[in-house]
C-alpha cells in the first residue's frame, strides 16, 4: 500500500500543471501596437472590432464591453428595469456577484435550487418560486455548462419574465447548437484573471435587441446615447468602459479559445471515463442537449461512504497533497454573511413589508453540493495531456486505498 503524501509519503505528483494565462508575442505586439496608437481608452478602434467579434462569437448581434462580468449584469438589469420591489430568482450555488447585482438595483434575489445531474438551476424550483413580484430569472450558466434553457424560456414566456444569461463561466458554450448568452433578453461574460479567456478583468454583455444594446450602450459609457453629443447624457449612467488595451489582448486571446476548448472538452470526457470507474466518484452528467461545454471547471461528486466515511474535506485536503489542485467550491448564497445582514436590513423591510429571512431558506441539492458533495477541479489542468488526467485518476484511487488510515 503505498503511503499517502499527507501521512509522510511522497506525493504521487510532483511537475507542475499547465500555466495560466497563457500568452505569447502575439499579445505584447496587440499592447505595443494602442501604445503607439495613443488612443488607450474610448475613441480606439480595438474595443469595437471586439466587440463585433466576440458577439458574432456568441451568435448575437449586438455586444458592449465593460469593465467586468459583474457590471455586466448590473448593467442588464438596469436595461431590463429591474427595480426596487422587484424580485429576481437566481441559484445558490453560484459566485456572489450574482446576488449582489440584484441587490445594487434594489431588487430581491430569490434562490432556487439546481438540477443534482448539473448543479445548474431547475427549471422546476425556479417555477415554484415564482411570486406576483417576480420579475426576471438569472440562470448561471455554471462551469461552463448551459442550463436547461429550455425549460427556462418556456417558464420565462408562461410567466412574462426576463431573462438574463449569467454566462460568466460559458464562452462558446451551446444549449442545442445555439451559443449562450444571447437565448435570453441579455447576457453577460467575464473575462477575469481565471477565465477560459482573459484580459486580467473586463467583460461583455450580448443581446439580439437593438433597444437593449443602446440602453446597456447608455448605461456603461455615462448615460450618453449612440451616436449623440459627447455631453449629452439621457440615463444616470456610469464609466464601466474597456480599455483598448484590454481589448487587445481578448482579440488575441479569442483566437486561441476554440483549440483550448476542444483539448477541454477532450480531457474533461476522458477524465469523466475514468472517474467513472472509481465507486464514490461521480462526473456531472450534462444533458444530451448541452451540444458544447465550456469547461471553466470540472465538478465531480464525492460520496465519503466509499471512503471509508472520509469527510470531504479532508478527501480535498490528501488530494491537494498529492499535487492534484482542487477545491470545494461554493457556499450557498443565502449562508453568506453579506447577504443575510443585508435581507434584515430596514431598506427591504420598507419595500416588500417584511424582512426577507434567508435563514429559512433550504434548498436541499444546493446544500449537499456545497457541503457534501461538489469537488472542483480548475480549467488550465484541462490542458494538460492524458497522461496529466491519469494522474488525477491515481491520485483519487491512492486516497481510497488509504481513506481507513485517513480516518484515524
Amino acid at each position: 500500500m503505498t503511503k499517502l503524501t499527507i501521512k509522510g509519503g511522497e506525493p504521487l505528483r510532483k511537475k507542475p500543471w499547465p500555466k495560466w494565462p497563457i500568452f505569447d508575442v502575439e499579445e505584447d505586439e496587440a499592447i505595443r501596437e494602442v501604445v503607439q496608437s495613443g488612443v488607450w481608452g474610448i475613441g480606439g478602434k480595438k474595443v469595437v472590432e471586439f466587440e463585433e467579434k466576440f458577439a458574432s462569437y456568441q451568435q448575437a448581434k449586438y455586444g458592449v464591453a465593460v469593465t467586468n462580468g459583474t457590471t455586466g449584469l448590473e448593467i442588464a438589469l438596469k436595461a431590463l428595469d429591474i427595480k426596487a420591489g422587484d424580485e429576481v430568482i437566481i441559484p445558490a450555488y453560484t459566485f456572489i456577484a450574482t446576488a449582489t447585482v440584484v441587490i445594487e438595483v434594489n431588487a430581491l434575489p430569490v434562490f432556487a435550487d439546481i438540477d443534482p445531474s448539473t448543479y445548474t438551476l431547475d427549471p422546476k424550483s425556479v417555477e415554484a418560486t415564482i411570486t406576483d413580484k417576480t420579475k426576471a430569472i438569472v440562470p448561471v450558466h455554471i462551469a461552463g455548462c448551459p442550463v436547461d434553457m429550455d425549460g427556462i424560456m418556456r417558464i420565462a414566456k408562461k410567466n412574462d419574465l426576463k431573462i438574463i444569461e449569467d454566462a460568466c463561466q460559458a464562452w462558446g458554450a451551446e444549449w442545442k447548437g445555439r451559443r449562450v448568452g444571447a437565448i435570453g433578453n441579455l447576457g453577460a461574460f467575464s473575462f477575469q484573471s481565471s477565465k477560459n479567456i482573459t484580459s486580467g478583468e473586463g467583460g461583455i454583455i450580448v443581446t439580439n435587441d437593438r433597444q437593449l444594446y443602446e440602453l446597456c450602450w447608455s448605461y456603461h459609457n455615462c448615460g450618453r446615447t449612440v451616436g449623440g453629443a459627447w455631453y449629452q447624457h439621457v440615463l444616470l449612467g456610469a464609466n464601466y468602459r474597456m480599455t483598448e488595451f484590454q481589448a487587445a489582448v481578448l482579440l488575441v486571446q479569442l483566437l486561441r479559445l476554440d483549440g483550448h476548448t476542444k483539448i477541454r472538452s477532450e480531457n474533461a470526457l476522458y477524465l469523466s471515463k475514468e472517474l467513472s470507474k472509481i465507486r464514490g466518484v461521480e462526473p456531472l452528467h450534462p444533458s444530451k442537449d448541452v451540444t458544447r461545454h465550456a469547461y471553466h471547471l470540472y465538478i465531480f461528486k464525492y460520496n465519503k461512504e466509499d471512503f471509508s466515511g472520509l469527510p470531504r474535506s479532508k478527501f480535498v485536503e490528501a488530494l491537494n497533497a498529492e499535487g492534484i489542485p482542487c477545491s470545494l467550491g461554493y457556499t450557498p448564497l443565502y449562508k453568506q454573511a453579506s447577504l443575510l445582514k443585508m435581507a434584515q436590513n430596514q431598506l427591504y423591510s420598507r419595500l416588500y413589508g417584511k424582512k426577507a429571512d434567508y435563514s429559512k431558506v433550504e434548498l436541499p441539492v444546493t446544500e449537499k453540493a456545497c457541503t457534501d458533495e461538489g469537488v472542483w477541479f480548475y480549467q488550465s489542468m484541462l490542458l494538460g495531456t492524458k497522461e496529466d488526467m491519469d494522474d488525477i485518476v491515481n491520485a483519487i484511487a491512492k486516497i481510497k486505498e488509504n481513506a481507513e488510515e485517513l480516518m484515524h
